[in-house]
């Protein structure tokens, strides 16, 4: 379906995040299985009597390392700044010092690592003032929490972005872009009808149960709008002209023809 070009009177994105990856090919073959991008969850049970290794310095790396703190014999918080402070919340921090099989590797960026079929150590790069050393630890899964990108490059630039590029919805959304000095509906753009769910919306949770929440959320907001595009049909046959067509879509106007949104895949 790529270049087909699709007009529509509602339009939902979910496209998600991608995760950032690491740049180590010799990882890639344990993805999914030992080595893991954002998924503490699905692998803390795997990880039970093993050390494994947390890469990243935000809340979800502090998360997810007490989580798996609870299965896993050790767990190692890998960041390349000196400190978690910046990144992570005290509270994080404080629980984090509080238990007793974490610990935090400061100035450390994953390089390497492998085994006999399966993961079995990392090699790191280690920085301590202006000596940059390298050493291989032992390691029974990797939890990589870098960050990620919102999957939305190819969306118009007519929906808003923040600085981050994650698109903006509700008031977020410029002022200067509202409609009649009211703020687009809470999960709606910039553009009338193109609606946003999940972690790709600026200021979304960037969790599952979030997102399924906003999943739900968005079809009553969708419906309403079909609605009023419905009434203002109606209202413009009334009075013998067609309704008002998205400027955006650049679609003529027809009777039979409600604003359009129009999307390249």
């Amino acid at each position: 379906m790529r270049g087909v070009r699709i007009c529509a009177r509602a339009v939902v994105l979910a496209a998600g995040v991608a995760y950032r990856r690491l740049g180590v090919p010799e990882l890639d073959a344990y993805v999914g299985s030992i080595v893991y991008y954002g998924a503490a969850t699905a692998m803390a049970r795997e990880m039970k009597g093993r050390h494994v290794v947390v890469v990243g310095g935000g809340n979800s790396a502090g998360q997810a390392a007490i989580h798996l703190a609870t299965f896993a014999a050790q767990v190692s918080i890998v960041v390349r700044r000196d400190g978690l402070g910046a990144t992570m919340s005290d509270y994080l921090i404080r629980e984090i010092d509080a238990t007793s099989n974490i610990d935090v590797r400061t100035g450390t960026r994953v390089v390497g690592g492998g085994g006999e079929g399966r993961l079995e150590w990392l090699e790191v790069e280690v920085r301590d003032a202006d000596v940059v050393r390298r050493e291989r630890v032992e390691a029974g899964g990797l939890c990589l929490l870098i960050g990620a990108d919102p999957a939305c490059d190819w969306v118009p630039a007519a929906v808003t972005r923040d600085e981050k590029n994650y698109l903006q919805t509700g008031r977020d959304v410029p002022q200067d872009r509202w409609r009649d000095g009211r703020p687009p509906a809470s999960l709606e753009t910039a553009v009338p009808g193109v609606f946003v769910a999940g972690d790709i919306r600026s200021g979304s949770m960037k969790r599952v149960a979030a997102a399924a929440g906003e999943g739900a959320t968005v079809v009553a907001l969708v419906h309403d709008h079909l609605a009023r595009l419905r009434a203002d049909e109606f209202a413009a046959d009334a009075r013998g002209r067609p309704p008002e067509i998205s400027r955006w879509c650049g679609a003529r106007s027809t009777t039979a023809t409600l604003r359009r949104v129009r999307l390249t895949a």
